[in-house]
């Protein structure tokens, strides 16, 4: 193993609100139907109000936390994995360490980003801490609320985005029996402009005007342009991170993929053939929830039964930059 853990508990959470394809039909004049033929997507859960990314992202780590039987106050690190902060200052992980009331504890709480990557980016780094024994117990969370950056006059990229969130309580397991055997990771900044929200940071400033701050808080995206770029990068990926944990495909029990898109997900599922029933597909009920769509996943891999104690799983998926990630897990 490079990093000896285990999953000790895993929680997700699903807005009350869940938007049906039939709904976007009526908004967008379209005929019955047309929404979920064309896009492979029958409903998703919408962010209330109340219902912010540090709130969801609480939710679902109390869960996590309470599967895991283990005291929050006892958390060596709170990583969050959001693919958009719920602001840019201070990190989510530090608004969900206060939500989990630990706002005084010192616990070490921050984010890592890698947009839609960003849950196994946190993966990764908690691994890093675990292996070199700087930390015993860590919550990774992801939660995002894709709804927040959509135009409504962009029926195709309105209807496949959905939010939610989902967590990890990860524990050193010294003996090396489970947690991360292999790990590939690339990006290809030359195609960044393929997926974009150019609001939130420095770009776009309150000088630029009010129409320019719209148009910026609206999520520009190449449906077929990242399909390409993205697909080319996955076999690699695959390949090295099996090679490095000693495997093949056949020794994996299913595959955590990231709910891209209905295309997306077929495309994974063809590079698994002809097993292709061990890939993990929630796009229909879920959407593209981008950084949470992996651990949400995931813990429904786990709750269901399709991934078990001592299997072995591949976590993959895809982001803007173009990046490619995966990550083989004994759990």
């Amino acid at each position: 193993m490079i990093s000896g853990f285990s999953i000790a508990g895993w929680g997700s959470y699903s807005p009350r609100t869940q938007l049906l394809s039939a709904e976007l039909d009526a908004r967008h004049n379209l005929a019955p139907s047309t929404t979920e033929t064309e896009f492979g997507i029958a409903a998703r859960g919408i962010a209330a109000a109340d219902e912010t990314t540090s709130m969801m992202a609480a939710e679902a780590s109390r869960a996590a936390l309470t599967r895991a039987g283990a005291d929050p106050a006892s958390l060596d690190v709170i990583i969050g994995g959001c693919g958009v902060m719920e602001q840019p200052i201070p990190s989510t992980a530090v608004l969900v360490q206060d939500r989990l009331g630990l706002g005084r504890s010192g616990i070490a709480a921050f984010d890592v980003n890698q947009t839609c990557l960003s849950f196994m980016a946190a993966l990764d780094v908690a691994a890093m801490g675990l292996a070199l024994r700087r930390w015993r117990r860590a919550l990774v969370f992801s939660a995002d609320i894709a709804s927040a950056g959509l135009d409504p006059a962009n029926a195709k990229v309105r209807s496949i985005f959905g939010d939610g969130a989902a967590a990890v309580v990860l524990e050193s397991d010294p003996a090396g029996l489970r947690g991360l055997a292999g790990s590939a990771s690339e990006t290809h900044g030359a195609y960044h402009g393929l997926a974009q929200l150019r609001a939130g940071g420095t770009r776009l400033r309150v000088e630029d005007g009010y129409a320019a701050l719209v148009a910026g808080s609206h999520f520009e995206m190449d449906a077929f342009g990242i399909f390409k770029a993205a697909a080319r990068c996955l076999p690699g990926v695959i390949e090295r991170a099996l090679d490095q944990a000693g495997i093949g495909k056949d020794d994996l029990a299913c595959v955590i993929c990231h709910q891209a898109s209905a295309p997306g997900v077929e495309h994974v599922k063809r590079l698994f053939a002809p097993r292709s029933d061990r890939v993990v597909d929630l796009f229909n009920s879920h959407g593209n929830q981008i950084a949470a769509s992996i651990p949400t996943v995931l813990a429904h891999a786990l709750d269901t039964g399709k991934a078990k104690p001592g299997d072995t799983v591949l976590l993959l998926g895809t982001a803007a930059g173009i990046s490619a990630s995966a990550m083989v897990i004994t759990l």
